[in-house]
């Protein structure tokens, strides 16, 4: 069976746009994470996110072409330019039917103040919604655009029209297991001899106010405004949760055989996946089972012992039990291994990209085992004992001698994804 490799990563982060940039500053150990500065955040228990500051879409792409994008497919559309320059492509030498679109997100409403403003024309005398009213002025008091760009899988109609690609496509909505479930069906695409390139990843804007008013309520986020960047600290004993960050990770995937012949840059090759359900929402399984057994499926998948896993993409959400859970299923799944194998969390540098940080810990892994050098955990001072991994605290590590990789995703309806990646022999 023909092997797939990575041979194009396009990052948008609030460390820089593309790979290199987003790579160096988490090697350097920065951090994107500030106040919030597009709106006011008062009313929010967390205050602080790492938000895209300087991005500017007009670098990538024309007026007509982003007509009718929502912001965050904007930065999905960026993202996968990037990725597709870093692999040395073309659009031009694309091949329009074997050429595959997957992608992942958690988009929801885009722009909120004209929905409010929206709803606050179509009350009736007693303040109550009146819908026969709304029937007859929805669109004039409604914006033009706002069926449209609401729709959450437009992002595979926006980038096959951007690539002039018509292959096999899909689309997962959700939150961590969004894109990385993408790039996991990409690769499975490939490999069925469905597609020879496929465009995969995964975007979002969490810390814009819609998604970030609902995520403060539910108890995943950190409320330690007064610690700033720190508050947000993986596998700490004084962890309080995650603080959220914009950002989109695309991947080019290709099959080995034609990436080599073309003499492309090949980071890392996809060999497996496992995706499995704890069926629990908000508070995951507490044993990690679910995550165990999704880790062994992508290590049986990609026909990789244990003890080939040196680094571990992990999630690294930084809430009391997510931490613990996740420490536990890796000591499930690996056994032994899990003593000498590399962890780390670059979510207190990115913040957590929600439905792009499943496909960014792909990306991270492919980088690792390219550049054979870890990037740390920021943040982490205190050890949680029941978190007892090497988590490379603080600094980067250098680790010339990695023979595969695990890159792990976990939802907040219960989902686990493990993806296993070989470096390029």
């Amino acid at each position: 069976m023909n092997g797939v490799v990575v041979t194009g990563i396009g990052l948008i982060t609030a460390l820089g746009e593309g790979q290199e940039p987003t790579w160096q500053g988490l090697i350097e150990g920065r951090t994107g994470i500030g106040p919030i500065a597009t709106y006011d955040p008062a009313s929010l228990h967390t205050r602080q996110a790492a938000q895209l500051r300087d991005f500017d879409v007009r670098t990538y792409l024309e007026r007509k072409a982003r007509r009718f994008m929502a912001p965050v497919d904007e930065i999905a559309a960026a993202a996968a330019l990037l990725a597709l320059r870093d692999a040395g492509l073309e659009v031009a030498e694309l091949d329009p039917a074997r050429t595959g679109v997957f992608a992942g997100g958690n988009k929801e409403l885009c722009r909120p103040e004209g929905v409010v403003e929206g709803a606050l024309a179509v009350r009736g005398a007693d303040g109550r919604a009146d819908f026969r009213k709304l029937g007859e002025v929805a669109s004039s008091v409604f914006p033009p655009l706002f069926y449209v760009e609401g729709l959450q899988p437009a992002v595979l109609f926006f980038l096959s029209q951007m690539f002039g690609v018509r292959g096999p496509n899909a689309y997962f909505h959700g939150t961590a297991e969004a894109g990385a479930n993408a790039v996991a069906r990409a690769a499975r695409a490939l490999r069925r001899g469905e597609a020879d390139i496929a465009v995969a990843g995964g975007f979002d804007d969490p810390t814009s106010w819609w998604p970030m008013s609902h995520m403060d309520t539910i108890g995943v986020l950190s409320d330690r405004n007064d610690l700033g960047p720190s508050a947000f600290r993986p596998f700490d004993r004084d962890r309080s949760g995650s603080v959220l960050g914009d950002g989109a990770a695309f991947l080019i995937l290709e099959r080995r055989d034609a990436a080599l012949a073309r003499g492309a840059r090949c980071y890392a090759e996809i060999a497996g996946s496992g995706l499995t359900n704890d069926r629990q929402a908000l508070t995951p399984e507490p044993h990690g089972r679910a995550l165990a057994a999704a880790i062994t499926r992508a290590l049986d998948d990609a026909v990789m012992p244990v003890d080939q896993v040196g680094y571990i993409a992990a999630h690294g959400c930084a809430t009391r039990l997510g931490d613990v859970t996740e420490t536990r299923g890796i000591r499930t799944a690996l056994g032994s291994t899990a003593d000498t194998v590399l962890a780390s969390s670059v979510k207190p540098q990115t913040g957590h990209l929600v439905g792009a940080a499943g496909a960014l810990n792909i990306a991270v892994a492919a980088l690792t085992l390219h550049h054979a050098i870890v990037p740390p955990t920021l943040h982490l001072e205190t050890p949680d004992p029941d978190c007892d991994l090497d988590w490379v605290p603080k600094s980067a590590r250098p680790a010339a001698t990695l023979t595969g990789a695990l890159a792990l995703a976990r939802g907040l309806a219960g989902q686990q994804v493990a993806l296993a990646l070989r470096p390029i022999s």
